[in-house]
């Protein structure tokens, strides 16, 4: 099955993002093409698009929502409002937009890195955040957020001199404080991912040596070794519980006495690591036709 016109959505600028990466739209694009779909770049803001021109919207790397989330948001009520077929669904993609969805997952049963949230407008208070999380190392970054963007690592002795960068965050958006894990640093962060609902591969991130941040453009590096069992059987449950009617999943989390706890459950524009794995790209695309299928049975 081949659709008329496919919608690979995307933003205006992929900025930081592209370094040091191979470049996985160019990629995905090329292969749906060669599977003869009629499929094009569309920037999810702009106003000259008409979404419904197209049989399936695929939500591949709109990287800069959350710098306008309200725009986005808006978008998402509009594509919902026009029946539009989009992969992942809009109702997924909304819930996943702020990272208030960990306090649905862990009342459901999933490990979660211990959080404290906070609120906008609120006054950020040190010692009780550094008590509640029981760590000498915290890191706080906003709900709605990506790429690393304004998240901090702290330190108890050096959280005084945070505060007032923090309340003044604070006044624009909620943010969340978690313990910074040292396990990250010595064992990496796990990504798994899942096309329809069905494992496709891992790769386990690692930051360079004196950072934190595992993504490729702080230098992180990405690697495959086979995943722990008993960690992918938690990441697949993970995705049958929350994801099970997504084209994409990723889940990323770290190992911490021998369990998976969760990090993020990457649903709106998770990089892929599309060539990290032989067939992965088949795999996305068997799903895709699975699941546009589905949902042109639903017209």
């Amino acid at each position: 099955m081949s659709l008329q016109q496919i919608a690979l959505v995307t933003c205006q600028s992929l900025g930081n993002y592209t370094a040091n990466a191979d470049s996985e739209d160019e990629r995905l694009y090329r292969f749906l093409a060669e599977k003869g779909h009629q499929i094009s770049f569309q920037v999810w803001d702009d106003e000259q698009v008409d979404w419904t021109a197209f049989d399936a919207i695929i939500i591949k790397s709109p990287w800069d929502y959350f710098d306008k989330i309200e725009a986005f948001y808006t978008w998402l009520d509009k594509l919902e409002a026009l029946g539009c077929r989009v992969l992942n669904p809009v109702k997924t993609l909304r819930w996943n937009a702020d990272k208030i969805y960990f306090k649905d997952m862990q009342t459901q049963g999933v490990k979660i890195v211990p959080t404290v949230w906070l609120e906008q407008g609120a006054t950020f208070d040190p010692d009780s955040v550094f008590e509640a999380i029981g760590r000498e190392k915290v890191i706080v970054k906003p709900r709605v957020s990506g790429g690393a963007k304004n998240t901090l690592a702290i330190s108890r002795a050096e959280a005084g001199s945070f505060t007032a960068r923090i309340n003044g965050l604070l006044q624009d958006e909620p943010f969340l404080a978690q313990p910074f894990l040292e396990e990250i640093k010595t064992q990496g962060e796990w990504s798994f991912i899942f096309f329809g609902g069905r494992y496709s591969h891992a790769v386990l991130k690692k930051a360079k040596s004196g950072d934190f941040r595992v993504q490729h453009f702080f230098g992180g590096s990405v690697h495959t070794p086979a995943p722990p069992a008993r960690l992918l059987q938690t990441a697949t449950a993970i995705v049958e519980q929350f994801a099970q009617d997504c084209l994409y999943a990723r889940v990323d989390g770290v190992e911490l006495d021998g369990d998976l706890v969760l990090m993020e459950l990457e649903l709106i524009e998770p990089f892929l690591f599309l060539s990290t794995s032989e067939g992965a790209l088949e795999r996305y695309h068997e799903a895709f036709l699975s699941l546009a299928g589905q949902l042109a049975e639903k017209v």
